[in-house]
């Protein structure tokens, strides 16, 4: 049996918070408001695989209504989420995920993001694709008021 999962996120940039995406901390003058670490990438792809294996999204395992997860690290949340769709009896066969944002360019960062992504879920970095594009100045990602992303993953028992 084969499912597909897709998951898409999006965080507002505010001043005075870190950048993280795909686990890498990205030098830039604005970072992602969330209850967490904010780090859009790794929710979408979080969102993708609780989806593909039939269980909810990320707001039903880690509310921001619970002070627990404040502040929390999304590389341990994926960790956790891994865990759940192994759980079920599912091996994550692959993660394909594209990063909508005008700035900063990211194509320096591609590889880590990749590379903890795989490490988070037990999966090589040829398991994992990661890309970033921008909207050509159009909507709020490209007025820069925020990133957005989108992931599918190909699970199977």
């Amino acid at each position: 049996m084969f499912k597909i999962g897709h998951g898409y996120d999006v965080h507002r940039l505010v001043k005075g918070r870190d950048l993280i995406l795909g686990g890498v901390k990205i030098p830039h003058e604005t970072g992602l408001l969330g209850h967490s670490d904010a780090d859009v990438l790794l929710h979408a792809v979080m969102d993708s695989l609780l989806g593909a294996a039939d269980l909810g999204d990320i707001g039903k395992h880690f509310p921001d209504t619970d002070e627990k997860f404040s502040g929390a690290k999304s590389t341990e949340l994926l960790k956790s989420v891994c865990g759940l769709v192994f759980e079920k009896g599912f091996i994550i066969q692959n993660i394909d995920a594209t990063i909508l944002v005008e700035k900063p360019k990211l194509s320096p960062y591609i590889n880590e993001m990749r590379n903890n992504i795989a490490d988070c879920c037990g999966l090589s970095p040829e398991q994992v694709s990661v890309k970033a594009t921008t909207e050509e100045g159009l909507g709020f990602t490209g007025k820069k008021e925020g990133i957005a992303a989108h992931s599918v993953c190909l699970i199977s028992k």
